[in-house]
């Protein structure tokens, strides 16, 4: 790794930064043989700081043994001649993690303010297996600001008939931030090499996410980077994935991710037995979808998956789409509907992916129906109109059900306090008024006509613990606002 300085800002800070002495040569012990960090030139103008890993081929065979899935292949091709030695590798990344800890971090105790600046890098490995060969490299290190040098390594240069090998010469060059540029190496080193020298458990997922922050929920190769570093461990890959996009979801919404994937409550039964109120509004929705006559129906905010377990059992719903920006209330419905024990049929009819209904999302285009089930009460009320024009203006189910509290049902609830709604989540509650006042206004802007329909008892005071709106194009109803009496 090379670096380039002035008088003000030397390149020798590089040391700093790596917690490295440039005037010392020093060795650390890795578990596969031993890392040597020296600078082969170090002044105020140009400065560079070498890691070369020695490895142990006794060592890394003694290691590899009884080794599952996810070893590296290479290894089992010859006991003590391979590649490994010779080449930048999950070892390679094992050992920048481990020698540089620090730096990885974006820390230095005693120039505390270095790690935050971007600076010249030019980083060299003079070889790196590269799986996909120089085109990937490249769409692997582009996208992250640096010019990228990829040139294939021949077999051997004395028979050029030979070929290349699947080796490249990698240089790098840009101005980036050295904790950044570290992170960039220790995860797509065994991402080009498409193997790992070590058994991958699940808490790879925290290290990929941890080394990934701020630049893998952008990266357009997101997925193949993702199924490399995890070895194509399906369950561990769509974790990752799926705690990626919730991280963008987050970015973009500007909130924590914690904030949004809180969907699922710790302390509440998941299967509503003591809330008799949720199977009557499942009760009521499915009525009115039936009436619908729609086929294809989306569950947006779909949580735990308990309405689309309901969809599942009637036959005339052919497909049942559940959307939630909760990774975790997702979970929970796969663990509920158990898709891998269906029949290829059953399974073909559902479908769960995680997405917000704040953007306008092309996955929910083209659905009969769409049912937002105590949902909009958790929508902050400047962003409902961003909901609202994702439902009713661009994905435009021909019906639309949407169920919410009613805010003076709440004194009838003896054990909740004056003035607090239901659950901590809740961004507010409406009455009847303002619940059919929004709904009117939905179905004039957007060509619908809405109906509404009390859910649980309706008492003549307060009326239904449950209000519910069923929406329809214009051109499916004959009236434009109507309302059914109790």
């Amino acid at each position: 790794m090379t670096t380039t300085g002035s008088a003000g800002r030397p390149a020798t800070d590089l040391g700093f930064l790596l917690h490295k002495h440039p005037d010392r040569a020093q060795e650390f012990s890795t578990s596969h043989g031993t890392a040597h960090v020296f600078y082969p030139e170090a002044g105020p103008e140009r400065c560079t700081a070498a890691l070369l890993l020695e490895v142990d081929p006794v060592a890394l065979v003694r290691r590899g043994r009884g080794r599952g899935r996810g070893g590296a292949p290479d290894s089992a091709l010859a006991q003590y001649v391979n590649d490994r030695p010779y080449a930048a590798s999950s070892l390679l990344a094992v050992a920048l993690g481990a020698v540089f800890s620090s730096a990885l971090k974006g820390q230095c105790r005693a120039r505390p303010e270095l790690p935050g600046r971007r600076r010249h890098l030019r980083i060299e490995v003079p070889a790196l297996p590269a799986r996909g060969g120089p085109e990937l490299v490249r769409r692997l290190f582009q996208p992250l600001g640096w010019t990228v040098g990829a040139q294939p390594v021949p077999l051997d240069a004395r028979f050029p008939e030979w070929g290349d090998s699947r080796h490249v010469s990698l240089v790098l060059e840009g101005e980036v931030r050295l904790a950044d540029a570290l992170r960039h190496l220790y995860v797509l080193l065994p991402v080009l090499d498409d193997a790992k020298h070590y058994w991958v458990a699940p808490d790879e997922v925290d290290k990929l996410l941890r080394a990934g922050e701020g630049w893998l929920e952008h990266h357009p190769e997101q997925e193949l980077i993702a199924g490399r570093y995890l070895t194509r461990r399906r369950r561990l890959t769509r974790e990752a994935l799926e705690r990626l996009e919730l991280a963008r979801l987050a970015e973009a919404d500007g909130s924590e991710p914690e904030e949004l994937d809180n969907a699922v409550d710790e302390g509440a039964d998941t299967d509503e037995r003591p809330a008799p109120l949720a199977v009557l509004r499942r009760e009521a929705i499915l009525a009115a979808l039936r009436e619908s006559g729609a086929s294809r129906v989306l569950d947006l905010g779909c949580g735990q998956g308990q309405l689309v377990q309901a969809l599942l059992k009637d036959t005339r719903f052919t497909e049942i789409a559940g959307m939630d920006v909760s990774m975790r209330a997702l979970h929970e419905a796969r663990r509920r509907l158990r898709p891998e024990r269906m029949s290829e049929r059953q399974a073909a009819r559902v479908s769960l992916a995680q997405g917000s209904l704040t953007y306008t999302d092309p996955r929910l285009s083209g659905y009969d129906a769409a049912v937002l089930s105590e949902v909009i009460e958790h929508i902050d009320p400047p962003r409902l109109p961003a909901a609202e024009y994702a439902v009713f203006g661009a994905a435009r189910p021909g019906t639309v059900v949407v169920t919410t509290p009613n805010a003076e049902y709440n004194v009838r609830w003896e054990t909740l306090p004056a003035g607090r709604v239901r659950h901590h989540d809740h961004r507010f509650e409406w009455t009847r008024e303002e619940f059919r006042a929004w709904a009117a206004g939905v179905a004039e802007r957007h060509g619908y006509t809405v109906e509404f329909r009390p859910v649980g008892e309706d008492d003549p005071e307060v009326g239904p613990p449950t209000q519910l709106a069923l929406f329809r194009l214009a051109a499916e109803a004959p009236t434009s606002v109507k309302e059914e009496a109790a």
